[in-house]
């Protein structure tokens, strides 16, 4: 497609083609995105699978820790607003210009041309790596938790549950779209809901019978510490609030389209507002400087609590891995298909969908595996993947999908400072991120049982 002489979006911004009844074209893409039965719940438990898992808030109160209490609130509060608003963007360029666009590359290459898709592939799959080899590290965390609590002098380690849940979603991998992965993300969603909740609860048993003078909420180190510190904690933050797949998830609902994904996006973030804000504050109040990247490891009692919440996580995080590798078995297979377009026989597609998902998969069980560094990567992977395609492309997309006007206004000065900022952020994260795991490459061997 062009990248020039795009058709301005109406004033109303209203069309989204379908939405009226009449027939639009499309473009020919992957069929792991086209099935279009979804309701505005479907919507939901997706974006509140994606978004708002264990792997993605458990780390916040650190986050906010490592910033202290009023940047840290000024962060997370101006993070949760930001991604809404770039939300509701992107759901608003569905069908923009009169096509559909069932994934993030092929909406940005409506918009930006051919480097615009490259950008949002690129984007896109440091983010699904990266998310994904944060997700087998606190899955395999959690799982060996609640190994530890029947069997406290078990001999598995970290990668052995690091392993057996990678195999886990292997297998998941093998189903074929995003779409039937609805009722495992509709458990996903309860689980969430869970795990906020008994983590919520049990942190706010575990301060209370903490001895609040030992508590301390000043930040540690040198100067130049304080900074690094700082900007890993922004990396988090932008991590957190991770969606590299809302055109994805938009495919899957019926019409009419957007109204459907308005709808789907307020019920996620209000699911969010509801765990974010509540564990990140109460964690950090209830163990200061000292609480872990993952809070779940500074909780200690009551025990069966905490195994119940790590039991939460696993499952939560396991509808989220599998919603976040599907763009890149998506590109995979577009590629095939182009390759070769004489039509292939169902078996044949299988055959390659299971070679690619085994090398998919081994990749990640190996990294995670051998580097457990769990904060680290939420850091990086927050600051190098999340933080363009969540809070820096949308705003960008709308203006240039609308036209830019030449003259200021409220949403042209906000949309330009939204996206100033938080490319700042993504540069700081990214050095903090760095920093930290250099650090701990020096003070971990390969394969460490964290």
């Amino acid at each position: 497609m062009a990248s020039t002489r795009l058709p301005p979006i109406p004033d109303n911004f209203s069309g989204d083609g379908g939405d009226d009844g009449k027939e639009v074209s499309a473009v020919t893409v992957d069929d792991s995105f086209t099935s279009t039965r979804g309701s505005w719940k479907h919507a939901a438990f997706h974006v509140a699978t994606t978004i708002a898992t264990p792997a993605a808030y458990a780390p916040l109160p650190f986050a906010v820790s490592s910033l202290g209490w009023p940047l840290g609130v000024l962060s997370l509060v101006g993070a949760t607003l930001t991604t809404w608003y770039s939300s509701i963007l992107i759901a608003s360029l569905w069908k923009w210009d009169g096509k559909k666009h069932t994934t993030y590359r092929h909406l940005a290459r409506s918009i930006y041309g051919k480097w615009g898709y490259w950008s949002i592939a690129f984007f896109q799959q440091v983010a699904s790596l990266g998310n994904n080899i944060a997700i087998q590290i606190a899955a395999g965390s959690s799982l060996k938790a609640v190994y530890k609590y029947y069997h406290e002098e078990g001999s598995l380690t970290l990668q052995h549950f690091v392993i057996f849940f990678g195999i886990f979603e292997f297998v998941l991998s093998q189903l074929p779209n995003i779409h039937s992965l609805r009722w495992l993300n509709a458990v996903c969603t309860f689980s969430t809901i869970g795990f906020a909740g008994t983590t919520i609860g049990v942190t706010i048993y575990n301060g209370k019978k903490i001895d609040r003078r030992t508590v301390n909420y000043s930040l540690h180190g040198s100067s130049s510490a304080k900074v690094f510190k700082a900007f890993n904690g922004l990396g988090i933050i932008a991590f957190s609030f991770g969606n590299a797949m809302l055109p994805e998830i938009q495919s899957t609902v019926r019409e009419p389209v957007k109204k459907t994904m308005y709808k789907g996006i307020a019920a996620a973030y209000s699911i969010i507002l509801l765990s974010y804000w509540q564990l990140a504050f109460l964690g950090y109040w209830a163990f200061g400087s000292g609480v872990h990247p993952f809070i779940v490891a500074s909780l200690e009692t009551p025990e069966w609590t905490i195994v119940m919440a790590n039991l939460f996580a696993v499952i939560q995080i396991s509808g989220c891995f599998q919603i976040y590798c599907r763009p890149t078995y998506a590109y995979f297979e577009e590629k095939m298909e182009s390759n070769e377009p004489t039509h292939r026989s169902p078996l044949r597609n299988h055959l390659l969908r299971l070679v690619f998902t085994s090398l998919y998969m081994g990749l990640i069980t190996l990294v995670a595996a051998a580097m457990p560094f769990f904060g680290d990567f939420v850091s990086i992977c927050g600051a190098i993947g999340f933080t363009p395609l969540d809070f820096v492309f949308p705003v960008l997309a709308h203006l240039k999908a609308g036209r830019m006007p030449k003259h200021s206004s409220p949403k042209v000065i906000l949309n330009v400072v939204i996206a100033t900022w938080f490319s700042a952020v993504a540069v700081m994260g990214c050095i903090g991120a760095v920093k930290f795991i250099i650090e701990d490459v020096k003070t971990y061997k390969f394969f460490y049982d964290m």
